[in-house]
């Protein structure tokens, strides 16, 4: 598919770091668009130290490419300096870790011809066919974790919430009507959900999920990886709040200040069992997860709540 000339209506944004391998199966993904829309593709390399500075700039593709070398700063920093650099009238964010299914930007494209204005389409992010996908791996892509696509309760008006850079497109006037990404947030967690949150109060967003829309998560994760996610998420939150302080009770911060200093043995003890049980066809309860988690999120953020007391 060649574009030379043409003006991209989508601009693919994608933030990296240190993941040169999928990241180049990534474009390779976009490189087999079928029926696409004119779209482009920057890459927001945020200051890797693998392969990625040496080889990605010998890839060769169709689509108009372009690389963001930039010192670290964090995937809200990297995907701003993205939509600064772009042309279309759409700007779809993937993660480097996202292969993209052939038919998602078409999707995307008719998602928005169908639906003028201000609105964001959500795609779906499954895991990639070749991991082996655990139960806790199942739980955090379905129920609210990591994403949470069976308990969206209206496909045509999504809650801020669900707003996933992994799979999203969104209007390039809209997004910069609202300033972009805030960049000030410590790790990468909730800067996303901010934005989607001040896109739906100050600039009347509607989010609509389109499942079809497809991009393939290879990322393989572990209840040890991910608690130290929901950790960092929780010292996130906290910025949140501070930012919004009528979303206290929505971040949860009346529970993280009674959290108890210590986690009670009980929960040490499922955290032990579900660890060890990760990779067995012997389930633990699902409900575990969730408060394996939860105490993981509220911890990190009492952690922040204390450091930054009212």
């Amino acid at each position: 598919m060649e574009f030379k000339g043409m003006t991209p209506l989508f601009s693919v944004i994608i933030p990296t770091h240190n993941r040169f391998p999928v990241l180049k199966r990534v474009l390779q993904s976009l490189e087999a668009q079928a029926g696409s829309p004119p779209f482009e593709v920057i890459v927001c390399d945020d200051g890797s130290t693998d392969a990625t500075p040496r080889e990605l700039p010998g890839l060769r593709f169709s689509f108009p490419f372009t690389i963001l070398s930039l010192p670290q700063g964090g995937p809200a920093k990297a995907r701003n300096a993205g939509v600064r650099r772009a042309e279309g009238a759409f700007i779809a964010f993937f993660g480097d870790d996202t292969t993209i299914k052939a038919d998602c930007l078409s999707l995307h494209a008719a998602a928005h011809e169908a639906r003028p204005g201000s609105t964001a389409i959500l795609g779906q992010v499954v895991w990639a066919r070749e991991l082996h996908v655990t139960r806790f791996m199942r739980y955090i892509a379905d129920y609210g974790l990591q994403f949470g696509y069976k308990i969206i309760p209206d496909p045509e008006n999504v809650p801020f919430n669900f707003f996933y850079t992994s799979n999203i497109s969104l209007p390039r006037r809209l997004f910069q009507e609202a300033g972009g990404f805030d960049e000030t947030f410590p790790f990468a967690a909730w800067e996303d959900i901010e934005l989607a949150y001040r896109l739906q109060k100050d600039h009347g967003m509607r989010m609509v999920y389109e499942p079809r829309a497809v991009t393939f998560h290879d990322h393989p994760t572990s209840i040890a990886s991910f608690l130290v996610r929901q950790n960092k998420s929780g010292q996130a939150a906290a910025v949140f709040r501070e930012k919004h302080p009528e979303m206290d009770g929505f971040l949860g911060a009346p529970l993280a200040r009674g959290v108890p200093d210590a986690p009670s043995g009980s929960l040490r003890l499922k955290t032990r069992v579900a660890s060890l049980m990760e990779h067995l066809p012997v389930p633990v309860p699902v409900r575990w997860y969730r408060e394996i988690m939860e105490d993981a999120y509220l911890r990190g953020l009492r952690a922040a709540l204390r450091l930054h007391p009212e």
